[in-house]
């Protein structure tokens, strides 16, 4: 969890630079307003690819959990079997 929040803080930050550097340029306003809409696009888009990413991996590795929980349990059901079997017999 700490990773993902220095992440998101260190976004934050580079956001609000690039907001209060834009902010500041001489500019007029509408191409302020202009450089402003499209930074937040890109950080958007940005901001989307990396959260998909990290979805992405988290799924992935939900998955590897779930198949070694199943297999894990399969041997574990077959050692029970078994020891049944040779108690029974």
């Amino acid at each position: 969890m700490k990773t993902s929040n220095t992440i998101l803080g260190i976004i934050g930050a580079a956001a609000a630079g690039a907001l209060l550097g834009v902010l500041f340029a001489p500019d007029k306003g509408s191409k302020t307003r202009q450089k402003i809409a499209d930074k937040s696009k890109d950080y958007k888009d940005d901001f989307k690819g990396k959260l998909d990413n990290i979805v992405s991996t988290i799924s992935s590795n939900s998955k590897d959990l779930m198949n070694q929980g199943k297999a894990k349990y399969n041997h574990a059901k077959a050692e029970v079997s078994d020891g049944i079997e040779h108690v029974t017999n």
